[in-house]
């Protein structure tokens, strides 16, 4: 235990409650993902640790298809995993927030990949749900290639 008076800058996360399984939101609030690990910043691998070493930052949340490595034991691959960089989040509470928008994370490539190639070659796909068909504008780029 810590006795509470820390003078270190930053603020003290526990990742399991505050971090893991929460969900991702963009700017514009929309889902991106959901938090299955992070990634931290100089935690030495196969060494002993000393009682005055700093501790870890979080340098990027990790996504990806852990559901079968949660249930069955060990690690994904790193290649299964998608980065969101930590420098991107801007608030964490409910939902952790970030700063910039889905489509510039490589997180949504595979909504992006459906949404061009199969949904927008559907006669409709391309219909923005909410909208008019009058607001829809002829240079609508979803659904192209």
């Amino acid at each position: 235990m810590t006795s509470g008076t820390d003078d270190r800058p930053g603020r003290w996360l526990d990742a399991q409650l505050h971090l893991l399984d929460r969900q991702v939101l963009d700017v514009d609030d929309l889902p991106v993902a959901v938090v299955d690990d992070l990634e931290l910043s100089e935690v030495p691998f196969d060494q002993e640790i000393s009682i005055d070493t700093p501790p870890p930052v979080i340098t990027a949340l990790l996504s990806g298809a852990a559901i079968a490595t949660r249930i069955f034991g060990g690690r994904p691959p790193e290649s299964r995993m998608q980065r969101t960089p930590w420098a991107a989040v801007v608030d964490i509470g409910v939902v952790i927030k970030l700063a910039v928008g889905r489509d510039t994370l490589d997180l949504a490539w595979t909504e992006r990949w459906v949404r061009d190639r199969i949904i927008g070659r559907i006669p409709g796909g391309r219909h923005i749900p909410g909208r008019k068909q009058s607001e829809h504008s002829e240079s609508d780029e979803r659904g192209r290639s």
